[in-house]
């Protein structure tokens, strides 16, 4: 049996761009998704604490230090400019290994920026 538990999720990021003429996605600092363990096109749960909505897409990686969290094609409807979101990934462990895992979790400054 293979279990799907929360791997790593971004707490209360801010939406920094909203880009409707670009092909899907959301696009992450890659610093943050480095210190959350998000591989780029890597499977992720974007939702809103603003408005409510929950969107699924891919990650695609974006410049080290920028605090780009930037919601790309149709998801850019559902996601301003401002928005607070949270970012998670999941993966399946089997039961033994459900029992130690730890999901990795970042809490980004006000500009998406690591705390050190």
């Amino acid at each position: 049996m293979v279990l799907d538990l929360l791997k790593a999720k971004i707490h209360c990021a801010t939406v920094t761009e909203a880009n409707l003429h670009y092909m899907g996605s959301i696009t992450i600092d890659e610093d943050l998704m480095d210190a959350a363990g998000i591989l780029p096109n890597e499977h992720v749960h974007v939702v809103n604490n603003n408005n409510g909505e929950r969107i699924e897409t891919y990650v695609i990686p974006g410049p080290r230090k920028s605090g780009c969290i930037c919601l790309n094609g149709a998801a850019a409807r559902k996601f301003q400019v401002g928005d607070i979101v949270i970012i998670m990934c999941y993966a399946g462990f089997t039961p033994e290994e459900a029992k130690a895992h730890k999901p990795a979790v970042v809490f980004p400054d006000e500009n998406n920026l690591l705390v050190k």
